[in-house]
């Protein structure tokens, strides 16, 4: 299949309404935000001296996302954990963030009695399970939302619930200053991006389409900066689950102290690897002027090179414009591949294997 622009293969093509959950996906942001502004925090929330998130592959992205944006505007450290264990520093000060779209992650439940153990401050961000039981039993305050603007119940395609939440949550604690029309800006800048790459809008003029057309037979690594590597890091995910494709990621500098030795061998590599460099005019000076000589050494290894300029005004756009981007692309490269863009086949398997 190589013609996104027949809708009716794509429709055809998508039946667990995942295309729908895309398309939702500033209401998931309206949502959250409305939902969470209305819960009662208690106060000493308000004063934690470090925030930890614990969640797992779809459900950690939120936390990495935030994690990404927020250096610049947070008040005390943060950090995200995708282990059995929380840190050893996580005390009585801290605010723990459990994130679990099912509320049966496995790793998520046992970081949930080990922050309780600490005496931490613990909000929950579920649909229910085990984790939603557990926040009813110990009285923590929780986020316990009813999905309905994510029909494909993929918790990768939900992340307008989980970022916004935590957003709103810090927002709310006055960890950082967060405000209704950054909300709004946010949802009228993504609606107008759903209907830039709307699968009724030809290649032609459709990015989307034209950047999975690009991948299609590549190993996509992505590379980028600063506030965007949470979202380039969601941007992987989704190449991985949705579309079945190979991706990394890397971050620039980081990158420049090992990477570009490693570009050498073995050759096939340059048949099979393909550079998507995510770029922002927001990234500090010392990092933007890394990117071309970056690029240039890229392409002296042999290497091609597709380059994304992020199109946001401010950091907060920009992190939303590339989750958005990444929904459209990893299902239109899905429907290249003729790959189910919902289902997790190999995910699911090792889940059941464990259970054995």
């Amino acid at each position: 299949m190589n013609n996104l622009d027949k809708i009716e293969d794509l429709l055809a093509f998508d039946k667990k309404r995942v295309y729908e959950s895309i398309t939702l996906f500033g209401e998931q942001i309206e949502q959250a935000y409305n939902e969470v502004g209305k819960l009662d925090i208690p106060k000493e929330y308000y004063q934690a001296s470090n925030i930890v998130v614990a969640g797992m592959g779809g459900s950690a992205l939120g936390g990495r996302v935030v994690d990404s944006l927020i250096p610049q505007r947070v008040r005390v450290p943060i950090e995200v954990f995708t282990e059995f264990y929380i840190p050893n520093y996580v005390n009585q000060n801290s605010l723990v963030i459990l994130s679990s779209y099912s509320g049966t992650t496995q790793e998520t439940l046992r970081d949930a009695y080990e922050a309780l153990k600490k005496g931490a401050r613990i909000f929950v961000i579920t649909t229910g399970g085990k984790l939603e039981e557990f926040a009813h039993k110990e009285g923590v305050p929780a986020y316990i939302f009813n999905p309905e603007n994510n029909p494909s119940s993929q918790p990768r395609l939900a992340l307008g619930y989980s970022v916004t939440a935590i957003l709103t949550l810090l927002g709310k604690c006055e960890y950082i200053n967060l405000t209704n029309s950054e909300i709004k800006e946010v949802v009228s800048f993504i609606e107008s991006l759903i209907s830039d790459y709307k699968r009724e809008n030809p290649e032609a003029s459709n990015l989307a389409k034209k950047i999975a057309k690009d991948l299609r037979g590549y190993l996509p690594v992505i590379v980028t900066s600063e506030h965007l590597i949470g979202s380039c890091h969601a941007f992987k995910n989704q190449l991985n689950e949705t579309a079945k494709t190979f991706s990394v990621l890397f971050d620039i500098p980081e990158l420049n102290h090992h990477l570009l030795e490693g570009l050498k061998n073995p050759m096939r590599l340059r048949e099979l690897v393909k550079f998507l460099i995510v770029e922002s005019k927001l990234f500090t000076p010392e990092v933007s002027k890394r990117y071309p000589v970056t690029k240039e050494v890229i392409i002296k290894n042999g290497y091609p090179v597709i380059t994304y300029e992020a199109l946001g005004k401010n950091r907060l756009l920009q992190v939303f414009e590339l989750i958005i981007l990444s929904y459209f692309v990893a299902y239109y490269l899905a429907f290249l591949y003729q790959e189910d863009p919902a289902s997790i086949p190999w995910v699911d398997y090792f889940k059941s294997r464990l259970q054995d």
